[in-house]
């Protein structure tokens, strides 16, 4: 494994902070930087989507091997945690924005990822956390930390059909966010694998209500 490739899109004048996509399994840096567009059309926040670093069958690019849902392969998750953290320790001074005006986002195995990162135990937490589609990853050697007053808040996005990444997953995250005490804001709606539109105003909200 080398360094991760990415794909940044600036902010028009200063920006206000910054939003940061992890794709999914067997996409790569393009994947999610429409939603970026969508999620800020007006282009105050500088986008990021960087490029997980395996090359896997059937293709694309993957942020670890899938032995199991919800349960991720340990030595490539913990790989790629480790890329992705120095990644970001970088990207403060690379975009010109804050760590603590950075919001961290996922789907599908981006937001494993997305979870790791913002939760974890050694890490300064992000603005927020978008976490579309995913599980909350538990690694004996990547300890996360659900109860330090500093949690950012999650918006958790699900669909009710999904045949990958079940729903139950989904619900399993809120639930132990919330028993945590984190701020959770949880939708669920009746979509199988992807990017439910009707999830677009809980994730814009939480974008508005962290960065104003």
């Amino acid at each position: 494994m080398t360094g991760l490739t990415d794909r940044i899109r600036p902010a028009v004048g200063k920006p206000e902070g910054a939003l940061v996509l992890f794709h999914g399994r067997g996409a790569d840096e393009h994947d999610l930087m429409p939603l970026i567009e969508v999620l800020d059309p007006e282009q105050r926040l500088v986008g990021v989507t960087p490029r997980a670093p395996l090359s896997l069958p059937p293709g694309g690019a993957h942020w670890y091997i899938v032995e199991r849902v919800g349960d991720p392969h340990e030595e490539t998750f913990m790989a790629s945690v480790e890329l992705l953290s120095d990644w970001l320790d970088d990207l403060p001074e690379r975009i010109g924005v804050p760590e603590d005006k950075i919001v961290l986002g996922g789907f599908s195995q981006g937001c494993v990822m997305a979870y790791a990162l913002a939760l974890a135990a050694n890490r300064t937490p992000p603005a927020a956390l978008l976490a579309m589609v995913g599980f909350i990853p538990h690694v004996i050697d990547h300890p996360l930390d659900l109860t330090s007053i500093d949690r950012p808040p999650v918006t958790v996005v699900h669909g009710s059909i999904d045949p990958v990444i079940d729903v139950s997953f989904g619900r399993a995250a809120r639930d132990e966010l919330l028993a945590a005490g984190m701020d959770v804001t949880y939708r669920e709606t009746a979509v199988e694998h992807t990017i439910d539109p009707a999830w677009l105003t809980d994730l814009r909200h939480q974008i508005g209500m962290t960065l104003r």
